[in-house]
């Protein structure tokens, strides 16, 4: 446990949109999926709108003319798409400091995404900054956002409060899941939602860019 007196021991990054800088390949890769298989092309912003939900609720929402039937053809064409992207995916800057000061103050850091757990791990391995997680949660796992499922396991397996936890991420089902948890959460507004959909979840704070995160976890965490 960390040694350090602080309102919220441990924080739990949303990935996609919050730490890497993925959003746009996502929206590009529905999209392209969706050209491929004849169907209407989503527009940016309804592909930005699904980033985070679970596989069937995402399709859903984005396509929702594919059959369920196709489900499995359409996945596969969209991983071949952002596999095709995601090598020059990167962290948003300051991130990697972000963490690593936030685990020198004595905090835990955990991460609850909608990726599939090997995507998490890829993504992990790739930036080097598994070993700042002391736990993670992905949706093929576990209930998808917006369910508190993650958060709620999180807590459990961690030993902490709602009230000792914070949620940061880019969509409104980030700050869902968080609500529905008990949990306090920070929205940012550089991912894949736009800030006046945050701001009407009312979250703790709104912040536009990774600096502006830092300082808020500085004067609340």
């Amino acid at each position: 446990m960390p040694r350090t007196e602080t309102r919220y021991p441990l924080i739990v990054f949303d990935w996609d949109g919050t730490l890497m800088d993925s959003a746009g390949g996502i929206v590009t890769s529905i999209q392209e999926a969706s050209r491929e298989m004849g169907l209407e092309v989503p527009t940016r912003e309804r592909a930005s709108h699904v980033i985070g939900l679970g596989l069937h609720d995402s399709l859903r929402i984005a396509v929702p003319d594919l059959p369920v039937a196709a489900y499995p053809e359409f996945v596969a064409l969209y991983r071949r798409h952002f596999l095709a992207r995601e090598p020059v995916m990167e962290l948003f800057p300051g991130v990697p400091e972000l963490l690593r000061n936030l685990r020198s103050n004595g905090l835990w850091l955990a991460i609850a995404t909608g990726k599939s757990r090997k995507g998490l791990d890829r993504a992990l391995d790739a930036c080097g900054l598994g070993e700042l997680f002391v736990s993670t949660r992905c949706a093929d796992e576990s209930s998808p956002k917006p369910h508190p499922a993650m958060l709620r396991e999180l807590m459990s397996e961690l030993g902490y409060e709602a009230e000792q936890l914070l949620m940061i991420g880019d969509t409104s089902h980030d700050l869902e899941m968080a609500s529905s948890a008990g949990v306090d959460a920070v929205a940012v507004t550089y991912g894949a939602h736009p800030a006046d959909s945050l701001r009407a979840m009312a979250p703790c704070g709104v912040v536009n860019s990774v600096r502006e995160l830092e300082a808020w976890l500085t004067t609340h965490a």
